[in-house]
């Protein structure tokens, strides 16, 4: 069986767009503390504030578009749809606004609240979550936004995970290597590139067979050429 690109990618992916990254300056986390808005627990004591921040992304998305590398992805996904995965840290949309399909979101997707009972998952496209949609119409629950908070439970991950086990280039692009070590999972594949702006104490370079530090919307057409030439090498 041939084995799979897989494309991992991070908010470095949609900085281009417009969507503001978490941990660089003037990131999202600048202006707001993660223990109250984004962790265990805290849509318990703080549950408006934190629905409201995620109001504020949703309606931030809605204005952004995919950029060249979101589109070059979604266009290598279409053409070997059997042969490439397509995993993301990211919780907007943009991938599938550039019609890339099968996309994988490990932390969550804006677009989704989820019950905190029941689990039941409803989409609300760019809508504002408020009292029209924040009890489940199911069990009567309270509907949170479907996003991984720090200290919960990634269930994705599984078949992150999975996916790996068929690997054989794994592109890592847009993550600081913080929440994911994208270094552990080189291990999982035979090659691997890494694409970020700049260097992260969190990334073993070695671990790498090609790096490209520069903006994603122009280290694509690089990945690009290194896909095609992997997949073609595989089939001979």
């Amino acid at each position: 069986m041939q084995k799979k690109v897989i494309i991992l990618s991070g908010a470095g992916l949609s900085a281009s767009s417009g969507i503001a990254t978490f941990r660089d300056k003037e990131g999202l986390w600048e202006n707001h503390n993660i223990e109250e808005i984004c962790t265990f627990g805290c849509l318990d004591w703080n549950y408006e504030a934190t629905t409201e921040f995620y109001n504020k992304r949703r309606e931030d998305i809605k204005e952004k578009h995919p950029n060249v590398a979101h589109k070059t992805i979604a266009k290598l996904k279409a053409l070997y749809p059997d042969n490439i995965e397509v995993i993301t840290q990211n919780v907007d949309d943009l991938l599938e606004r550039a019609s890339c399909s099968g996309v994988l979101h490990l932390h969550g997707y804006l677009k989704e609240l989820r019950c905190m009972q029941c689990e039941d998952i409803i989409n609300i496209d760019y809508a504002l979550q408020d009292k029209s949609n924040s009890t489940c119409c199911k069990c009567g629950g309270k509907m949170r936004p479907n996003i991984v908070f720090f200290g919960e439970a990634a269930p994705m991950y599984e078949k992150m995970y999975h996916a790996l086990e068929s690997c054989g280039l794994l592109v890592v692009i847009g993550t600081s290597g913080y929440v994911i070590d994208v270094s552990f999972l080189t291990q999982y594949s035979d090659k691997a590139i890494l694409n970020n702006l700049e260097k992260s104490d969190a990334i073993i370079e070695a671990c790498f067979e090609k790096i490209y530090y520069e903006d994603a919307t122009t280290a694509i057409v690089k990945i690009e050429e290194d896909i095609l030439h992997y997949l073609k090498s595989e089939k001979e």
